[in-house]
């Protein structure tokens, strides 16, 4: 009997030698964005999970300051889900109008706001079920809750996610769906909400969309766009020494 071992391919379920080089790349450009963005809160102002859910509903098409200048008298007013569901329409929608598509958002978080007080005890619930339950809640507005009050996984794919994962070489995907699927096999759990901010922050202060900062990028010794990893000799933003390959 031979004591030779015949070499065993990976089992069903193993990530491909593709699959584990992205999944550490990934893992050490998060260690970068650490480094570079220490605080991963949401740029939404809230003081509890009922504001939170509020806001990022009202923030669809419109930026987080703006978002930020009508929630102190919209929560002034309305400063729990039952109040905000017994709003007039037209008064809510007065409260978020410079927000954009008003009429939509204030029936949105009106509806919203009655299904926590009638079915929730007013509570925001954590699961991801129950949460895409809530009128204007999609998976991005569950993920952001879900990340951000409970500590659980979240993928959160809105447009800077996407840009940056994309000029990354993490995910490929055309679809939001697609690309949350993408990273969530290359990101531990527990990581995986410091991921999705650390790179919304990145796409919003750095790769931009236009005329991304490849020369000051943390992670650009990481990243195959053009202007990343194209100079090796660069110095590196991190460590601030040179790479030589």
């Amino acid at each position: 009997m031979s004591n030779n071992k015949r070499s065993r391919g990976p089992a069903a379920g193993d990530p491909t030698p593709e699959e584990h080089s992205s999944a550490q790349r990934a893992l050490d450009i998060l260690d970068r964005l650490e480094r570079a963005y220490p605080d991963h809160k949401p740029l939404l102002n809230y003081r509890n999970p009922y504001e939170l859910l509020i806001a990022v509903i009202l923030s669809a098409q419109t930026t987080d300051a703006q978002v930020n200048l009508v929630t102190p008298a919209l929560f002034a007013a309305f400063p729990d889900p039952c109040s905000l569901a017994r709003a007039e329409q037209s008064t809510v929608e007065e409260l978020i109008h410079s927000t954009g598509f008003f009429r939509a958002k204030a029936r949105n978080v009106r509806a919203a706001a009655r299904l926590l007080c009638e079915q929730f005890n007013s509570e925001v619930p954590d699961s991801m079920k129950a949460l895409v339950s809530l009128p204007g809640v999609g998976r991005k507005t569950a993920n952001v809750l879900r990340g951000a009050l409970y500590g659980l996984p979240a993928v959160i794919v809105d447009t800077h996610f996407a840009r940056v994962t994309r000029r990354l070489g993490l995910a490929a995907a055309s679809t939001a769906d697609g690309v949350e699927r993408e990273i969530a096999a290359l990101i531990p759990p527990q990581r995986q909400y410091s991921f999705s901010m650390r790179l919304n922050y990145h796409g919003r202060y750095r790769c931009h969309a236009r005329r991304p900062d490849c020369a000051g990028c943390e992670v650009r010794l990481l990243c195959p766009y053009p202007g990343g990893m194209n100079n090796a000799e660069a110095e590196d933003p991190v460590t601030k020494q040179s790479r030589v390959d």
